[in-house]
């Protein structure tokens, strides 16, 4: 049986010893030993779809009475599935899928669990050895398709590597800078006899991620933080893989530094908490991308300076040094240049800085932070996030969202699609814990949000999973409602219902005139009276969601709201879809357009907030 340890700066993984007492071999097809392998390294369920070159590996699965399948209904929903699962219990997720189309359906969730470090593994069948690189039934060179977006990929031959490779795979995806890996095995080398014993001796010269780190470096940082006058602590999603919010947490308290958390890092600090300032940003408050640009100091964790924080890079934090801390060194001075770089499992590297601050302030060394916090709090008071309600009467989508945050049970996990709503999500629902917040951050896929939900609920079955999702992301994977239905997987989706495609509006509204290219997606709010078809809707979600077997709702009316959303609460032995007809004008504030530097962050249409100048000095 495999050992458990503690996966340094990532998920807690069962993985072989190199070395040590193996089992007796066993003589097995390659499937079987895949299978076994599977259940060694403590994988729990497979969301996959069969198909011709992964089929022998379905056979023994079928056997298997420690790992679960889940048949999904489409391959991009496996991977999805497997990132959710993934993200809710802390394990490796794993999807598995047949050679060509089934294998590049997954190459979306593999891209965009490479953006946002999120540990799976991929199982791919493969035609056999013999017909690779003849264009054969089916063949697609999935290592070389997904190479850019994998942390590692293994070809699988021969039937006697297949223990090795899973054993490596698991290692890989959930130590270091956690992500995806690709495991493609020839369909001869699953049907071919082989022998299985466990475990396999684990070779992986090339790979020693750093995770403790330089001393000398965090000495430095401390004394930064200590004689800093603007300090601000950057968190990015890294604290949470590395499960680092406890001790992110005291440094915090310890410092009195304001902490701003990324869209992947919600949650990583309590939202309720005095020093939260909020998600900075493009749409983040005021606050906290004001604070990032005055700062004189950022201590960036877990976070990697992306676009869509920094805004035009050249004008972000003029006046800041930077301290970079980040398990992949390879993160560390790629977009702004660090003062103080520090490699390391952000666990360590906080829990080191903790005590090296509390020695600055046992030797009288403590910055003094009342200016920047007169600063921050006239901020935050002067322009809070808030929205207004639509004047005819109907459903504000900010005010859905925040009900849902507000009455849904305690422990609630949260996935969203990508969009308007994604950013109301964001803003108006209280993330005070990890590993409630789901979404794709660095991809922006939609049609993350129901497959994601999915996994979630199936890795953690005894929490509520709240899908918040728009009509146009929901379009393109609800197909997986008929998953859970099928599995006992009852998640709860809100589709934010606006009847277009709401970011992608917005940015019409605001820069192109108004000219509502190919942005409305069905007839129903928005149509124009005078047609026929006006105030039908295309696709009904509610019929669609019950011929999916979902319990569905609709809800059009703010004097309804609560009423449904306890209702779709109150159902959970099936999935619970609730269909908010909400106005189609509202828009996601504030806002930095992209391109544009931070300074010029609007806290609301025409509204451009006033700092003054006396921060600059």
């Amino acid at each position: 049986m495999p050992m458990t340890e503690q996966a340094t700066g990532a998920h807690p993984q069962p993985r072989p010893r190199s070395g040590g007492q193996q089992s007796a071999p066993e003589h097995v097809t390659g499937a079987q030993s895949l299978i076994r392998s599977l259940e060694e390294v403590g994988a729990e369920t497979v969301f996959g779809i069969p198909g011709g070159t992964i089929l022998p590996a379905y056979d023994p699965l079928m056997d298997s009475s420690r790992v679960r399948h889940v048949l999904v209904r489409h391959e991009q929903g496996a991977g999805h599935a497997a990132e959710g699962y993934a993200l809710a219990t802390g394990k490796v997720g794993v999807c598995m899928a047949t050679s060509g189309p089934g294998a590049t359906n997954l190459v979306t969730a593999i891209a965009d669990a490479h953006m946002d470090s999120v540990p799976i593994v991929a199982i791919t069948g493969q035609v056999t050895s013999k017909a690779i690189g003849t264009d054969a039934f089916q063949e697609a060179d999935i290592v070389g398709i997904t190479m850019p977006v994998t942390k590692h990929s293994f070809l699988i031959t021969d039937p006697a590597d297949i223990p090795r490779a899973i054993a490596q795979a698991f290692h890989i995806a959930g130590t270091g800078r956690p992500g995806p890996v690709l495991v493609d095995i020839a369909k001869d080398a699953l049907q071919a006899k082989t022998t299985f014993s466990w475990p396999p001796v684990m070779d992986l010269p090339g790979y020693r991620p750093v995770t403790k780190p330089h001393a000398k470096q965090i000495r430095e940082a401390a004394r930064m933080i200590a004689s800093a006058r603007r300090p601000v602590l950057y968190v990015g999603g890294g604290v949470i893989k590395a499960r680092a919010t406890a001790e992110l947490k005291v440094l915090a308290e310890l410092t009195g530094a304001p902490v701003t958390t990324t869209l992947t890092a919600l949650g990583a600090f309590p939202d309720s908490h005095e020093l939260h300032l909020g998600m900075p940003g493009m749409h983040g408050s005021v606050a906290a991308v004001t604070a990032l640009q005055k700062a004189d100091l950022i201590v960036a964790l877990g976070a990697r300076f992306d676009d869509r924080v920094t805004g035009k890079l050249d004008s972000f934090a003029p006046y800041a040094k930077i301290v970079h801390a980040d398990i992949d060194p390879a993160e560390i001075g790629k977009n702004r240049a660090a003062d103080v770089p520090i490699v390391g499992d952000a666990r360590e590297v906080i829990a080191d800085l903790v005590q090296a601050v509390q020695k600055e302030h046992s030797e009288g060394h403590q910055g003094d932070y009342t200016a920047w916090w007169k600063d921050l709090s006239r901020w935050r008071e002067t322009y809070p996030l808030g929205y207004d309600q639509p004047a005819d009467g109907s459903l504000s989508p900010q005010q859905v969202i925040e009900r849902i945050g507000q009455l849904a049970p305690e422990g609630t996990i949260f996935a969203s699609g990508v969009g308007q709503h994604q950013m109301w999500a964001a803003h108006f629902i209280r993330y005070e814990k990890p590993a409630t917040w789901l979404n794709s951050g660095g991809a922006g896929t939609m049609g993350y949000a129901v497959p994601a939900a999915m996994g979630a609920k199936a890795g953690a079955p005894d929490r509520t999973v709240w899908a918040i999702d728009g009509d146009g992301c929901f379009q393109m994977t609800n197909q997986e409602l008929t998953t859970c239905a099928l599995n006992n997987i009852p998640i709860k989706v809100a589709i934010i219902n606006n009847g277009a495609l709401g970011m992608v509006r917005q940015w019409q509204t605001l820069f192109y005139n108004q000219r509502y290219s190919n942005t409305v997606l069905h007839s129903g709010p928005g149509a124009d009276p005078a047609q026929p078809s006006a105030g039908t809707r295309v696709p009904d979600f509610v019929k669609l969601a019950e011929a999916m077997g979902c319990y569905a709702i609709r809800c059009e009316s703010p004097d309804d709201l609560d009423k449904v959303i306890e209702e779709a609460n109150s159902v959970n032995d099936r999935p619970v879809v609730v269909d908010f007809i909400v106005h189609e004008d509202a828009m996601v504030w504030p806002m930095v357009a992209a391109g544009t530097s931070n300074d010029e962050i609007m806290a609301a249409r025409d509204v451009r907030p006033d700092f003054g100048d006396n921060e600059d000095d």
